[in-house]
């Protein structure tokens, strides 16, 4: 059922805004308050509904449409929330396992410098999350960042930024390397060849703000002595636990692409074999390995943050206020509007946004579609919370990568968006090779 009431202007359609608005300030500002970001987003994103739901029944309107909206909305969480889960929970298994440990121990071992190592796992991220998807890659690279060094912020705050940035930046050019981009793919508005266009704009913008946020990283390499450092050692089954992250993330991209699941049933069954591997391993090896424990140490404040914040903007999008993004298309023309989209989707949220748009289906052709899909994706690093990999890292980095420590090096990721968009103009629209 099609809902086709304008609340924007109604006492709840104002009442939401301004609560989504004030909730907004306080995550942006929860180093402030000491309250953490998923508190505030939960209430709005329930709240909201709650007031709708009031206002049906204050004015004696079928709830019918309000009921199929929060089905749908429902099942969107669901897929981003259980998806969420099991990444998270590999992760704590992996780090259970010893794997980040020795990755660590391997890479100060080397003699590596903070430079260096900002690279590395800056362009690891870029070149991974094509493929695994920019979350699941943000997740395991900032994991990899912290276990390096715990104290330097002046290195891991920029490192953090810089894996945000190439994991939005490195899905931003592959159809399901995002979930934008897979919106935008599966409704038909490009080839894949149309997306690999995309490349050099993302990387080169990413680039741009990896070199900027270089110059800010500290000299010197971690502190690594032969003797008291503790030689990372992966256990029993570490390997095993790899091999199956990697076969859960092909799993859900095939199952995703081939039979139209979600990509979250993927996941779930790839969580499923790590549960009987564990099983398998502590009847072999008489040794403890318990999956339940590593989901207790899961990010649940992130889980429930994206669960708030996507409940909030969905509640906006009901009572019509998403038709306004729409709008700009009419106002402004496409390719201010596409790149403006970028701006939005790092407040409200990109996925929402770019159903919005896929929506409302303007006239366009392959090249401003492709360039909605590069805004949208990559346009989420410019805010910390943006994108579902900021996000990630957020929780992953609680206290060291935050809104604040993000925004201070805002204007590096702006400078990296505004050249892809220039290199987007170039390649589509001056030189028409896509």
């Amino acid at each position: 059922m099609e809902h086709t009431l304008d609340l924007t202007h109604t006492w709840v359609g104002w009442g939401v805004l301004i609560i989504f608005v004030l909730g907004y300030i306080l995550i942006a500002t929860e180093e402030k308050w000491d309250m953490n970001k998923a508190k505030p987003a939960l209430f709005i994103g329930t709240f909201s509904f709650m007031l709708i739901g009031v206002y049906y029944y204050v004015n004696s309107l079928d709830i019918s449409p309000l009921h199929h909206q929060l089905k749908e909305l429902i099942e969107e969480i669901a897929e981003i929330f259980f998806f969420l889960f099991v990444a998270m929970t590999y992760i704590e298994s992996l780090i259970e396992r010893g794997v980040f440990d020795a990755l660590r121990y391997r890479l100060i071992s080397r003699g590596y410098s903070y430079k260096k190592l900002f690279w590395i796992t800056g362009s690891l991220a870029f070149w991974i999350s094509p493929v695994a998807d920019n979350l699941t890659t943000a997740l395991i690279l900032s994991t990899v960042l912290y276990t390096i060094d715990k104290t330097r912020t002046n290195f891991l705050v920029p490192g953090a930024i810089n894996i945000v940035v190439a994991a939005n930046a490195g899905g931003a050019w592959s159809p399901f390397g995002d979930i934008t981009t897979l919106m935008a793919w599966t409704a038909g508005k490009g080839e894949i060849i149309d997306f690999l266009a995309l490349f050099p704009a993302s990387f080169l913008g990413w680039f741009l703000t990896a070199w900027l946020l270089g110059l800010f990283v500290p000299k010197g390499e971690p502190h690594f002595d032969v003797l008291t450092t503790p030689k990372g050692e992966i256990k029993k089954g570490g390997k095993v636990v790899i091999f199956l992250g990697f076969f859960t993330i092909f799993i859900a991209v095939f199952g995703h692409i081939v039979m139209h699941y979600p990509a979250m049933w993927g996941m779930m069954f790839g969580l499923s074999l790590l549960q009987l591997y564990a099983y398998y391993h502590k009847r072999k090896h008489k040794e403890q390995f318990n999956v339940f424990i590593n989901m207790a140490k899961v990010e649940n404040d992130t889980l429930l943050f994206f669960f708030g914040i996507l409940s909030a903007v969905g509640a906006l999008s009901f009572l019509g206020w998403l038709v306004y993004v729409v709008n700009l298309y009419d106002i402004v023309g496409d390719t201010v509007a596409n790149i403006g989209v970028g701006f939005v989707s790092a407040i409200i949220d990109n996925v929402p946004v770019m159903a919005a748009i896929l929506k409302a289906d303007p006239q366009m052709g392959p090249d401003q579609w492709m360039l909605v899909t590069l805004t949208a994706g990559i346009g989420g690093s410019l805010i910390s919370f943006g994108s579902a990999a900021g996000v990630g890292v957020m929780g992953r980095m609680r206290g060291i990568y935050t809104f604040n420590s993000h925004m201070k090096y805002g204007w590096a990721v702006l400078a990296g968006y505004v050249l892809s968009c220039a290199i987007w103009y170039v390649q589509f629209e001056m030189l028409g090779l896509y």
